[in-house]
């Protein structure tokens, strides 16, 4: 049944929107694999808190979930009723035996109706045909944040030993579901077989964060970079692009990069935009301090005078 997903995520049940996307991305950044490498442990962990995300992000899920309609899984919780209630009506309506019915009489005439085969405990009634479709299947994928955002292929072994190729259109979002048509189970005489729905989780990336079909990028500069100006490279989701970074520049500028952001081939691509960062090096020696406070004795600049001003 799987493991609260409101525990998982560390959330109260009232808790809000974002608040459980913020606690999803502390986890994620946490617990990603790929800080992980060979942890087991660790891996599960990050598959569970993808879990429990996917299912309180979607608001529909989420509502299902706590009225009880499905488990921490997704999966429906079935319905204590019998098959009788519902045998021999339109889809929906429960069964309501007639005065010359009286029900199943015996185990026998319950597994002749079924098959659609009823037997003289049947008192001679007409032969019935059963056809119903099949279930759906429900599984969970994970992918990577790349993957989603361009889109690629995915072969998956699925119960049964049927492989099954999924493609993952660019720009799929975290907890969409994908249905596959006719590859759930089997139909039941004439009836066709269900759906495979497969719920995709994304892996956060190290890089690269998504925002709508934007992507946000932070980019560490060097000193010298942020005063004179500099022409550097930037990772995009499509491959690294040129960039200017103007003079001046300040930790927390944000430049844009256009059209670089997801591209769903339906609409205009998003942008991409880059927050910078001025990075000092580790050990700063003695020419790099003298220069620092020549500086400081010439320029009598005060970053904080506009803070004190408004308060």
């Amino acid at each position: 049944m799987g493991q609260d997903p409101y525990e998982v995520l560390g959330v109260k049940k009232t808790a809000t929107q974002d608040e459980i996307k913020k606690a999803y991305r502390k986890l994620a950044k946490k617990l990603h694999p790929d800080l992980h490498p060979g942890d087991a442990g660790k891996k599960a962990e990050f598959q569970a808190v993808a879990a429990a995300n996917d299912l309180l992000s979607d608001a529909e899920k989420r509502r299902r979930f706590d009225a009880g309609e499905i488990d921490a899984s997704g999966h429906e919780r079935p319905e204590r009723q019998f098959y009788h209630q519902y045998a021999d009506q339109e889809a929906g309506r429960r069964y309501d035996p007639g005065a010359d019915m009286g029900g199943f009489q015996d185990a026998s005439d319950l597994f002749s109706d079924l098959f659609g085969r009823r037997g003289p405990a049947g008192g001679g009634q007409y032969r019935q045909n059963v056809h119903a479709r099949g279930q759906d299947a429900r599984y969970h994928l994970e992918v990577d944040f790349l993957d989603a955002a361009r889109g690629t292929k995915r072969s998956v072994t699925i119960p049964g030993g049927q492989t099954i190729e999924i493609t993952i259109p660019p720009g799929l979002k975290n907890g969409q579901t994908l249905r596959l048509r006719g590859k759930g189970g089997p139909g039941f005489g004439d009836g066709s077989p269900g759906d495979a729905l497969v719920t995709v989780a994304v892996r956060p990336h190290a890089v690269f964060e998504r925002d709508g079909d934007d992507i946000e990028v932070e980019l560490p500069i060097t000193f010298d970079e942020a005063v004179l100006g500099a022409k550097v490279d930037v990772p995009t989701i499509s491959g690294p692009v040129s960039m200017t970074i103007p003079k001046g520049v300040s930790s927390g500028h944000r430049l844009r990069l256009r059209g670089k952001g997801i591209n769903t081939g339906s609409a205009s691509a998003g942008n991409q935009y880059v927050r910078l960062r001025i990075v000092l090096p580790d050990k700063i020696d003695d020419q790099m301090a003298d220069l620092a406070r020549r500086w400081q004795d010439q320029a009598g600049f005060d970053p904080r005078k506009e803070l004190w001003r408004k308060t």
